[in-house]
């Protein structure tokens, strides 16, 4: 747990509930989690899936690894510890727009279990949707779209997921995204009628 190093500070409750909140938007608040390895289509799915729903009306917005860590998360590296504080402040934020009764989608590699683990712990039942983007480390290899795995193969990255670092596959997720097969659109629309099987999109 993380340590509480402020003082003397109150909790200060909201005249508008998250309930008003949902109702004036028309839908529900989630955070819809992206997890799985570098290049296995995380960003790519979740911009569509934003895509989709933004013209359908519903209020979303991306958390992207790569974005956070040029804002708010800039002064953390690669290290575990640095990786599991990257995540919590995530989750924290993803929680805040989830309140709002925003659908908030994230990507992020999220290594380990036990952080995606707090993150769930943060929001109502039913309000975090991890969604495994499943590609092998064959597929994602061959993509290497930054070129990293080269990197890391070459030894001039280290700790890196997949390579020397290790990737703890979700057991339960509420979606998992054969990534190696489908394509992104196919991704995408497994996403959205999932969503609406749930009745997230709706009040």
């Amino acid at each position: 747990m993380t340590e509480q190093k402020a003082t003397n500070i109150t909790w200060h409750g909201h005249h508008v509930s998250n309930e008003d909140r949902c109702k004036l938007k028309g839908h529900t608040g989630s955070v819809l989690w992206f997890t799985g390895l570098s290049a296995c289509g995380k960003s790519t799915v979740a911009n569509t899936v934003d895509h989709i729903l933004h013209s359908r009306g519903i209020h979303t917005y991306v958390l992207d690894g790569d974005n956070v860590r040029h804002g708010l998360n800039k002064n953390l590296s690669f290290s575990a510890d640095d990786r599991a504080e990257n995540i919590r402040r995530v989750g924290e934020v993803a929680a805040l727009f989830a309140a709002s009764g925003c659908v908030t989608l994230t990507a992020f590699i999220s290594p380990y279990k036990a952080d995606r683990d707090k993150v769930r712990e943060l929001l109502g039942d039913g309000q975090f949707i991890e969604v495994y983007v499943n590609a092998s480390l064959e597929t994602c290899e061959a993509r290497d779209p930054k070129g990293l795995y080269k990197q890391a193969r070459a030894g001039e990255i280290t700790g890196f997921t997949g390579i020397d670092d290790p990737y703890e596959a979700p057991e339960n997720a509420e979606l998992i995204l054969d990534a190696d097969t489908k394509s992104i659109d196919e991704l995408a629309e497994e996403v959205v009628s999932y969503l609406e099987s749930k009745g997230h999109l709706s009040l």
